[in-house]
C-alpha cells in the first residue's frame, strides 16, 4: 500500500480508536491491531500516540476552518453566507461526526498543543467571520469579533445539539432554523455599500 494510502488507512482507524475510547484508554496497540499491522509500521508513520492524535485533531480542525472560508466566499449575498456557514456546521457535525467529536469533546484539552488546535476552530472561523462583517457593515474589528464568536458557537452547539438527538428536525429543517435565527441578528446590521438589512 502506498504511504500517504496508509497513513490515511491508520488516521481512520485512529479515529475509530479515539471517539471510541477517549485518548487516555486508547492503545498504540489496538489502533495496529484494527489496522492489520504491525506497531513498527504504525510507528513509521506516527512517533507516538499523541502525535497520531494531534494529526487527528488537526486535519479535522483544517477541514471545519476551509470549509467555513468557503462557505464565505461561496457568494457576495450575506444572507446566503449565513445559510452557507451553518449548513457547513451541520453538515459537518452529521458527516464527519467523529472528527468533530474529538475536536470539541476532546478528553485532552489539557495538553496545550490540543488546545490550541482546539481553539483555532473558534478563534480563525470568527476572523474569517468577522472580515466579512468589517467589510460589509462597517464594525470596529473588535465588535465584529464578538459578533463572529457568537455565530461559530451558534453553528457548532446548535449542531451539536441536534445530532445528540433532543430534537425530531431534519437536518435541513435545522439548518433553516438556526440560519433564520442567525440572519435576524446578524442581518440588522446594514452593508456598508447599499445599506441593505
Amino acid at each position: 500500500m502506498p504511504r500517504s494510502a496508509r497513513r490515511a488507512q491508520l488516521q481512520a482507524v485512529a479515529l475509530d480508536v479515539f471517539v471510541e475510547q477517549g485518548y487516555h484508554a486508547a492503545s498504540m496497540d489496538e489502533i495496529a491491531d484494527r489496522a492489520g499491522v504491525s506497531k513498527p509500521v504504525l510507528y513509521q508513520h506516527f512517533p507516538g500516540k499523541l502525535e497520531l492524535y494531534t494529526a487527528l485533531i488537526s486535519t479535522a480542525v483544517d477541514s471545519v476552518i476551509d470549509g467555513v472560508r468557503e462557505a464565505l466566499a461561496s457568494t457576495q449575498d450575506n444572507a446566503e453566507r449565513v445559510q452557507a456557514t451553518m449548513q457547513l456546521w451541520y453538515d459537518s457535525v452529521a458527516d464527519q461526526e467523529k472528527a468533530f467529536r474529538l475536536v470539541f469533546e476532546s478528553d485532552l484539552t489539557s495538553d496545550s498543543a490540543v488546545r490550541e488546535l482546539v481553539d483555532r476552530v473558534t478563534s480563525e472561523s470568527s476572523a474569517a467571520i468577522a472580515d466579512v462583517i468589517v467589510a460589509d457593515a462597517g464594525l470596529s474589528q473588535g465588535a465584529a469579533r464578538l459578533l463572529a464568536a457568537g455565530l461559530v458557537g451558534m453553528g457548532h452547539v446548535g449542531a451539536r445539539a441536534w445530532l445528540s438527538g433532543e430534537s425530531d428536525l431534519t437536518r435541513e429543517q435545522a439548518i433553516e432554523l438556526a440560519s433564520n435565527l442567525a440572519w435576524r441578528g446578524i442581518g440588522g446590521f446594514p452593508q456598508t455599500q447599499d445599506r441593505r438589512s
